[in-house]
C-alpha cells in the first residue's frame, strides 16, 4: 500500500507540464537515435550526460528514461524493415520482422513490436513497483554458476532453432564465440588474436560486429543478388492489425514479460537473453510452426514485448541495488552521480520524490511512445519503397557512422568491413547470424563467470553444477537437446507400431 500511495505521488511528479516535455523529448530522441544503425540509446543517454547539466535531477532522470525505452523501439524499426538492428536488443525483431515486411506486412510487423513495447513495459513497470526487493534479493543470490548456465543456456536454445541445420547454427556460435575472444584477456591481461595490433587490444565492440554482419552483410548480399537480377518494389501492405494477427498475439505479448522482467534485473546479458529466449518460447508453442523463420508475426510480438519488460527489469538493479545490468544503465548510474545521488537500497528514503517521480514517468513514456509510433508504422514501411541502391547505400553510409562513432578510430572502419564480408559468407553458405551475435555478446562472459565458478572450487567441475539453480537450468538444457531425439524415437516407435497393426490386420 505504501508503494501504491508513493506511486501516486510520483504521477503528481511525472505529469506536470516541464517534467511531460522532458518525457516527450525523451522518447522521440531514442527513437530516432534508435532508428539509426549502431547508435543505441547508451550512447545516447552518453552523448547527452553533458546537456543536462542545466536541468534539475529529476527531469534529467526522466528524459533519459524516454531515451531508453525510446531508443529500444527504434532499434526494432530498423531491424524489421531493412534487417539492421539500430541496438543489440534488436537482434531478434530482424528474423521475423524482416521476412514480413518483405511480403508487405511490414506495418503489421511495426504495429506487433509497438505494442509489445507497450506491454511489456506497462506490466514490466508494474511489476517493478511491486516486486522490486523481490527481485532484489534474488539477484543478490545468484552466483557465478547460475550466470554460466544461463548463458550456456543461451547458446543452446539459439543454435537448436534457428536455422534448418544444428551443426550450422553451433558454427555460426563458433564464429562468434571466437571474434569474442580477439584482446586482452580479463583476468591474465594476456593478448589473443590481437596480431599485434594496439587497436585490437581492447576487443571488437558488439556493435560493430552486430552492425557488420546485419547491416554491411545484408547490403552485400543485396547488391550480389540484384547483379544476376532485378527486383520490384516491396509491397507496403495494409497498415493495421487485423483480428487474426491480434488472435496470434496477444498471448506473445503477456509471455514477454515473464521471461523480460527477471532477467532484466540480473547482470546476465541485458534483453539479449530474454529476447532469445522468448522467440525459442513462441516457436515451441506457435500453433504455426513451419511459418518461423519466413515472417511469424508471434515472432516479433514476444521478443519486443520481452525486451520492454527487461528495460523494467534493468532499473530494479539499478535503483535498489545501484547494479546496472546493460550499458544504458551503467550511464543512467553515471547520470544519478553526476548529481551527488547514489542508487542503492536507501534510494527510496532519501529521495523519494526522484525515484517515485521517474518510475511513474515510465508509464507516462509508454504512451507516449504507443501515441507517436503507432500511427506512423505505415510512414516507416514507407522506407521500403526507396529504390535498392539508395536504400542500402544510406544503411552503409549510417553504419559506418555507427561504427565511427564507438571509439572514434578509422581501424574499425576496416573491421566492420571484414565482418560485413564475413555476414555475406554466412548467407552465402546458410550460416544462421543470430548465434554468431550471440557468441560475441555473451561469450567473453560466460567465460568469466566458467572461470570464477572453477576458481571459487579449485579448479573442480562440480563448481559449475553447486547450486540448485544451475542444477534446474542444465536440465532445461538437457530436455532441449534431447527433445528431438525422443520426439524422433517417439514417431518411429508410433510408425513400427502402426505397421504391425496394419500386418496383424492383413492375416488371417
Amino acid at each position: 500500500m505504501d508503494s501504491l500511495t508513493s506511486l501516486v505521488d510520483g504521477f503528481g511528479t511525472a505529469l506536470t507540464p516541464a517534467h511531460l516535455l522532458w518525457a516527450a523529448v525523451g522518447v522521440l530522441l531514442g527513437t530516432a537515435i534508435g532508428v539509426l544503425p549502431g547508435i543505441g540509446p547508451a550512447m545516447a543517454v552518453a552523448l547527452l550526460l553533458p546537456v543536462t547539466y542545466g536541468l534539475e535531477p529529476t527531469a534529467a532522470l526522466i528524459m533519459f528514461a524516454g531515451i531508453y525505452y525510446g531508443g529500444m523501439f527504434g532499434g526494432s524499426t530498423t531491424s524489421i524493415l531493412l534487417n539492421t538492428p539500430g541496438e543489440s536488443a534488436a537482434v531478434v525483431a530482424a528474423i521475423e520482422g524482416n521476412p514480413m515486411a518483405k511480403a508487405g506486412r511490414g506495418p503489421q510487423a511495426l504495429a506487433a513490436a509497438a505494442i509489445g513495447h507497450f506491454a511489456g513495459g506497462m506490466i514490466g513497470t508494474v511489476l517493478l513497483v511491486a516486486l522490486a526487493p523481490v527481485i532484489a534479493d534474488l539477484a543478490v543470490d545468484i552466483g557465478a554458476p547460475d550466470y554460466f548456465a544461463l548463458m550456456v543456456l543461451a547458446f543452446i536454445a539459439v543454435t537448436s532453432v534457428l536455422g534448418r541445420s544444428r551443426i550450422r547454427g553451433f558454427a555460426s556460435l563458433l564464429v562468434g564465440l571466437t571474434i569474442g575472444l580477439v584482446g586482452l584477456d580479463q583476468m591474465t591481461g594476456q593478448e589473443r588474436l590481437t596480431f599485434g595490433s594496439l587497436q585490437l587490444a581492447d576487443g571488437i565492440d558488439v556493435i560493430i560486429v552486430a552492425v557488420g554482419l546485419f547491416a554491411v552483410g545484408e547490403a552485400l548480399w543485396v547488391a550480389a543478388r540484384l547483379r544476376s537480377g532485378t527486383q520490384g518494389p516491396i509491397p507496403v501492405g495494409r497498415p493495421w492489425l487485423a483480428r487474426a494477427d491480434v488472435r496470434r498475439t496477444w498471448k506473445p505479448w503477456l509471455r514477454g514479460p515473464a521471461i523480460g522482467f527477471p532477467f532484466g534485473a540480473i547482470p546476465a546479458g541485458g534483453a539479449e537473453i530474454p529476447t532469445f529466449l522468448s522467440y525459442v518460447t513462441e516457436k515451441r508453442l506457435s500453433k504455426h510452426p513451419d511459418e518461423f523463420g519466413k515472417g511469424a508475426i508471434e515472432g516479433v510480438a514476444g521478443p519486443e514485448s520481452a525486451a520492454s519488460a527487461s528495460a523494467a527489469g534493468t532499473l530494479v538493479s539499478m535503483l535498489t541495488l545501484g547494479l546496472p545490468t546493460t550499458a544504458t544503465a551503467a550511464v543512467m548510474l553515471a547520470a544519478f552521480q553526476q548529481y551527488g545521488i547514489q542508487p542503492g537500497p536507501l534510494l527510496f528514503d532519501r529521495e523519494p520524490d526522484l525515484v517515485w517521480g521517474l518510475i511513474a514517468s515510465l508509464f507516462v513514456g509508454m504512451f507516449l511512445l504507443l501515441l507517436i509510433n503507432l500511427p506512423l508504422a505505415p510512414v516507416w514501411a514507407k522506407l521500403l519503397r526507396i529504390p535498392r541502391p539508395y536504400l542500402y547505400a544510406g544503411i552503409l553510409f549510417f553504419a559506418a557512422v555507427g561504427a565511427y562513432a564507438v571509439s572514434g578510430e578509422a581501424v574499425d572502419l576496416v573491421i566492420l568491413l571484414v565482418i560485413g564480408l564475413i555476414g555475406l559468407g554466412m548467407r552465402r553458405y546458410g550460416l544462421p547470424v543470430l548465434p554468431a551475435i550471440v557468441g560475441v555478446i555473451l561469450g567473453p562472459a560466460a567465460e568469466q563467470q566458467m572461470r570464477r565458478a572453477l576458481q571459487l572450487s579449485d579448479g573442480a567441475l562440480s563448481g559449475l553444477v553447486n547450486t540448485p539453480f544451475a542444477v534446474t537450468v542444465y536440465a532445461v538444457i538437457a530436455l532441449i537437446l534431447l527433445w528431438p531425439l525422443a520426439r524422433l524415437l517417439v514417431r518411429r516407435q508410433v510408425t513400427s507400431d502402426g505397421e504391425r497393426a496394419r500386418r496383424g490386420s492383413r492375416t488371417p
